[in-house]
């Protein structure tokens, strides 16, 4: 199986995963923190939404925070609906990005910097992955945190949680 194929296969049954958690979290909960050092929910919930949508600067051979995300301001959703709906736009755009892609072109190193500073430098598949996978399970694990917290019941991913009937 091809690198793209693999990375597209891996995003798209962690995308239902995370969209499953986005779906419960209450949208009269975002302003919640579980400590003062922690994001909100709403925060925290938008993070993880909008993730997949930084891929596409993961098509150049590298990319410079300090000049590429120059006016970023972090996605904070106002409804569940525009939480889902931003998740959605963004895990929809992954696979045009990947899916076509030879593994010569995963294989070549991707940077991403702070000026002079290499935050993180490895092949691109790798790269993708770290960021558009693993980071999104970071965060989206975080998020069943709160939302145990809150007493939401939290949606199954690799499997039953004990809010699950059965």
């Amino acid at each position: 199986m091809s690198l793209a194929r693999e990375l597209v296969s891996d995003f798209t049954s962690e995308a239902e995963m995370t969209r499953k958690v986005l779906a419960a979290v209450p949208e009269d909960r975002l302003g919640w923190k579980p400590h003062d050092k922690s994001m909100s929910l709403g925060q925290l919930a938008g993070h993880v939404a909008e993730t997949p949508g930084w891929c596409g600067a993961m098509l150049e051979p590298e990319f410079d925070m300090a000049t590429g995300a120059a006016g970023y301001k972090p996605f904070a959703p106002a409804t569940r609906k525009e939480l889902l709906d931003t998740f959605d736009k963004h895990a929809r755009s992954f696979a045009p990005l990947f899916a076509d892609r030879d593994d010569a072109f995963l294989q070549e190193t991707w940077t991403m910097r702070m000026g002079d500073k290499v935050l993180l430098s490895q092949p691109r598949h790798t790269a993708v992955r770290t960021i558009a996978i693993h980071h999104t399970i970071h965060h989206r694990g975080q998020l069943t945190v709160y939302l145990r917290l809150l007493g939401v019941p939290v949606p199954g991913t690799y499997g039953p949680t004990a809010d699950d009937a059965g």
